[in-house]
């Protein structure tokens, strides 16, 4: 694990040039905080997007994508809706 010693400006904490390059972040780049226990923890987006994809690759159904089921549920939804409306008429 690799440490340094930052320090906190007006409540930001300043990590070093080089932390932050190891980690692929560029200056005004979004962060995870996570605080646990008497640590903070900060992480990089695409570390944290890595990390949710990995929990639900168990559920993932290859040649079928969520988004696409999605639409289709809503898709179907709207069309409910506008024959209620019709009947209602």
């Amino acid at each position: 694990m690799a440490a340094f010693t930052g320090r906190i400006d007006g409540g930001a904490v300043v990590v070093p040039d080089d932390s932050r390059k190891a980690l692929g972040l560029d200056e005004g780049d979004a962060v995870r905080v996570e605080l646990h226990g008497d640590e903070l923890r900060i992480r990089s987006l695409r570390s944290v997007i890595r990390d949710v994809q990995e929990a639900l690759k168990p559920y993932r159904i290859p040649g079928r994508l969520a988004s696409d089921e999605l639409i289709a549920d809503r898709r179907a939804e709207v069309a409910r809706e506008e024959a209620e409306e019709a009947d209602r008429e």
